[in-house]
């Protein structure tokens, strides 16, 4: 029996603390030999770009969320191709309602369901009075995973 895990699931999308995580999800995969999952949240605009979370249920604004979490998840998969790792599944999921606890809980739904030993993510680190009013899904992954969470964190 390994001490390492045999499923990790990646949590992405196009920031550039998703390339750290991506890199350090990439080297851990390969390492231990484990399969690689990755996951892209689609999640609509924040209310003060001109949508409202209860767009998303209109087929035209789900369609063009879809499209785009389509686009950054491809791109991310295609980087891990590039650097000469393999994806086991990509997973697409779209935040309704949108919000940073629907992300969480849809990572920690795909980490369930893929018996994820490891959930690798990037954080921008936000601090203070800005994570609290925003919010973090990263915060919320770490404290309700069934397995632990590597918390990729640049500069």
């Amino acid at each position: 029996m390994s001490i390492f895990p045999t499923q990790i699931l990646l949590a992405t999308d196009d920031s550039k603390d998703a390339q750290l995580a991506r890199t350090t999800a990439l080297d851990m995969a390969t390492t231990t030999d484990s399969e690689l999952h990755v996951i892209c949240i689609a999640s609509g605009l924040p209310p003060y770009e001109g949508y409202i979370s209860h767009n998303v249920r209109i087929p035209e604004v789900a369609e063009q969320l879809r499209k785009r979490g389509e686009i950054i998840l491809d791109e991310q998969v295609q980087k891990i191709e590039r650097d000469g790792g393999n994806i086991a599944q990509k997973h697409l999921k779209i935040a309704e309602p949108v919000g940073e606890r629907k992300r969480a809980e849809h990572i920690l739904g795909v980490a369930e369901d893929v018996d994820a030993g490891l959930i690798v993510m990037g954080t921008q680190g936000h601090g203070g009075v800005r994570r609290a009013l925003m919010g973090s899904v990263c915060d919320s992954v770490v404290r309700h995973a069934h397995c632990p969470v590597l918390v990729a964190r640049g500069d």
